[in-house]
């Protein structure tokens, strides 16, 4: 096996782990638990990005993980924020 085909492997296993969160996501019983589903979401996105990045020798892709990543620590606050201020349990 070389090391793309396992760097493609690992992408595929944090894909299925996505997709366990977004279960919780539909499913959560409470709002903290669908807040943490849609960061472990965001942040396995960044990782398969990562990989698929490293994978197919393209280091430009690293950029748009590093975006994303920016970007999903930024609606984790702003879903925290909204959270608190309309009185829901965190």
């Amino acid at each position: 096996m070389t090391v793309a085909e396992t760097l493609l492997a690992a992408a595929a296993a944090f894909v299925v782990t996505s997709l366990v969160g977004v279960y919780r996501i539909v499913r959560g019983p409470t709002v903290p638990d669908r807040v943490i589903a849609i960061n472990v979401v965001g942040s396995n996105v960044v990782i398969v990005i990562a990989l698929l990045a490293a994978a197919i020798g393209e280091p430009g892709a690293l950029d748009i993980a590093l975006v994303y990543a920016l970007l999903n620590f930024l609606l984790s606050i702003a879903i925290s924020k909204f959270s608190v201020e309309r009185g829901s349990v965190l």
